[in-house]
């Protein structure tokens, strides 16, 4: 397969932060994600909610409304800040979203009492980590019955923002895929296979990536790409272009695989496929996606939205440590390890009226 050199994708990156700069969605996926300085704060329209949320959602559904929106975040989260600054700042999605939905904030870290929309009784932090929100921001959306229709964990551009409102919304969640609904609503985002970019660290054909008749000496990243996919190109030229992301990803058998080719491989599971049907097996709609295995081919976390450099690199060491053994959440692993930067350094709670 045809792949862009490195130096050619430095120019097209370039041209991607003009349009960013020119008010497109590009500005999306390239910015500092080193934890806050200020804790943000949340929209004025946000549901002041008293955390009973199957109350919550009998009044959403008792207005009209299609459910409720559950937003998990953190204080300091660099990704948080990005859905409010940008996604939340558009007329079109807030009037969307208002008219469909009550969202209500969850902190993570909060021990605050919650009721569930199925009637538990729990914390928020324990709501959290019930629900795998490995990352933040993370939305939860239920439908009028209270249940979950659609799950996106990390921060996701305006487009793939303003479609899951629609999937929701419009009850396409009730017989398709998120990524059928995507690929079947716009096909210009459905690339036909196209250039990629070299990188050294990438393994080469054949991909025999069977782990399961013999474990293997390192554990294994498979990025899915797409041509033409400007997030895939800031991920080359930003991320894993640092030092201390080179280093441990020197660690990994990584491989590279274009979700839209029919590139024979073998999973690490031993099954023959293609890289296209692995990538609808697995669910995918977004690239770059990275899913992380160990050395017995099981799956032990993916990043499936904007990511950079901090989360990227703590998500490296999460894996290279091992901490998914003792702690299968990652940003809980992070809180009690205190070994690395966190995207919340620790638990602050806003303050909600009473």
């Amino acid at each position: 397969m045809a792949k862009k050199i490195l130096t050619t994708l430095l120019l097209i990156a370039c041209a991607g932060a003009l349009a960013a700069a020119s008010g497109s969605d590009g500005d999306s996926f390239d910015f500092d994600d080193t934890p806050l300085q200020n804790i943000i704060t949340y929209p004025d329209w946000f549901k002041e909610s008293f955390l009973a949320l199957d109350d919550d959602l009998k009044e959403a559904v008792d207005a009209g409304k299609k459910g409720i929106i559950v937003y998990f975040g953190q204080q300091r989260c660099p990704y948080c800040k990005k859905l409010m600054d940008v996604n939340f700042h558009k007329d079109d999605i807030v009037e969307y979203t208002r008219r469909h939905f009550d969202v209500i904030p969850i902190d993570i870290w909060s021990p605050e009492e919650v009721t569930t929309p199925d009637g538990r009784t729990t914390t928020e932090r324990d709501y959290a980590v019930a629900l795998n929100t490995n990352f933040t921001p993370s939305l939860v959306f239920y439908d009028a019955d209270g249940r979950i229709a659609l799950r996106l964990r990390g921060y996701y551009p305006p487009y793939q923002h303003r479609a899951a409102l629609e999937y929701v919304a419009d009850g396409h969640y009730k017989k398709e895929t998120f990524a059928s609904y995507l690929a079947r609503g716009d096909k210009s985002l459905h690339f036909e296979p196209g250039d990629l970019i070299e990188d050294p660290l990438f393994e080469r054909p054949p991909y025999q990536l069977d782990r399961t008749h013999a474990p293997a000496d390192m554990p294994l990243l498979v990025i899915f790409e797409q041509g033409e996919c400007h997030a895939c190109d800031v991920l080359h030229t930003g991320p894993l272009q640092r030092k201390v992301v080179r280093e441990p990803l020197s660690r990994f058998e990584i491989v590279q695989l274009d979700m839209h080719a029919d590139t024979p491989v073998v999973t690490p599971q031993g099954e023959s496929t293609t890289a296209r049907e692995w990538a609808r097996e697995l669910g995918l709609f977004y690239a770059p996606t990275l899913i992380f295995y160990d050395e017995q081919g099981r799956e032990i976390i993916r990043v499936d939205s904007v990511v950079q450099f901090v989360r990227l690199r703590n998500v490296l060491r999460y894996v290279l440590s091992k901490g998914y053994l003792e702690e299968p959440n990652f940003l809980r692993w992070g809180a009690r390890t205190r070994k690395l930067l966190l995207d919340e350094p620790g638990p602050q709670s806003q303050k909600r009226d009473r």
